[in-house]
């Protein structure tokens, strides 16, 4: 491509080339943990502080990941499902997007530190950090297990919405980055046991492609099932009353079920079917599901004034 053609392609970019730079479905997932943390925390918050810290929150999430388009754009133009995004395509200019990231990352730790507090602050500035460099720029090209340690980024926005109503980070807050942290292995493992030849053909060294499919399939099991106890913390803390119980525990037997078929499948292998395939979709489809279920439950629970507990609960829980 000329420079005369790149330069007429991203001179046609539009409002909704730049959002997509965002990662506007990722954006929706971070705000809503943020505000199950917002809403679970103690002694509560005015509602238009609220309001600005989930926007610095979504400020922060749309930066790292036009941070992390900026960065991948070289790989996203060799894989087939991201070919099409707004960097390889053309539509944008690198520059461009590592401005927008940088400029949005800075408004975003400046809203949240005026509007709440300086440790809210420090944590979304790591947790933009630790995506846009640690995980985009060393982890996702250098080790298989990116995806495991990577998931701490997507973790963060609980604790952040629960420092940014205390000022604080206790065990309770912790609970809930722990649930998005062992979610994320199996959640993405399922995706990449179908985008396997992707990944190999860029280069990046996801767990189908240097363990295999049958190891990844393994491992999604293992991480499900370590899963499962992790989601009643918030039950054990007191965080989680009756609804969330529910959920987690009808929500986990679903998803420990799918985590049972696809380990059963050949998905990711050579000879995948259309069923594997359709199977490993599926799992990483109500993975997103499962996991908004579960934060939902919190926000209803203590945005809705429909918190029920009882010790048994807890004790229930193992505590």
């Amino acid at each position: 491509m000329t420079d005369q053609t790149m330069n007429a392609t991203t001179s046609a970019a539009s409002v909704r080339d730049y959002f997509e730079l965002m990662k506007p479905r990722i954006m929706m997932l971070v705000v809503f943990t943020a505000a199950a943390g917002l809403v679970a925390a103690p002694s509560g918050i005015h509602w238009l502080t609220g309001a600005a810290a989930l926007l610095a929150v979504a400020l922060g999430s749309g930066a790292a990941g036009a941070i992390n388009m900026w960065y991948d754009a070289d790989i996203d133009a060799v894989m087939t499902r991201t070919s099409t995004r707004p960097l390889p395509a053309g539509r944008v200019q690198a520059s461009d997007a590592l401005s927008l990231g940088i400029f949005m990352s800075i408004m975003s730790v400046i809203i949240m530190t005026l509007a709440t507090n300086w440790q809210a602050g420090a944590l979304l500035a790591f947790s933009i950090f630790f995506y846009g460099v640690i995980y985009t720029m060393w982890l996702k090209r250098s080790t298989h297990q990116n995806i495991v340690i990577g998931g701490a980024a997507g973790a963060f926005p609980p604790v952040i919405g629960w420092a940014a109503v205390t000022g604080t980070m206790p065990v309770e807050a912790w609970a809930l980055f722990l649930i998005t942290f062992m979610w994320t292995p199996p959640h993405f493992w399922a995706l990449s046991l179908v985008a396997n030849k992707d990944y190999e053909k860029a280069g990046v060294p996801m767990l189908p492609v240097v363990k295999g499919a049958s190891n990844t399939r393994l491992q999604i099991l293992i991480y499900t099932i370590l899963l499962l106890p992790v989601t009643l913390l918030p039950t054990a803390f007191g965080t989680g009353g009756y609804i969330y119980t529910a959920i987690a525990a009808v929500g986990g037997v679903v998803f420990l079920g799918f985590a049972v078929k696809v380990f059963a499948s050949k998905a990711g292998d050579l000879d995948m079917e259309a069923k594997d395939r359709k199977l490993a979709l599926g799992m990483f489809a109500f993975s997103i599901l499962y996991l908004a279920l579960l934060f939902g439950a919190l926000i209803v629970e203590h945005g809705f004034g429909l918190y029920f507990s009882s010790p048994n609960l807890a004790i229930w829980a193992g505590v």
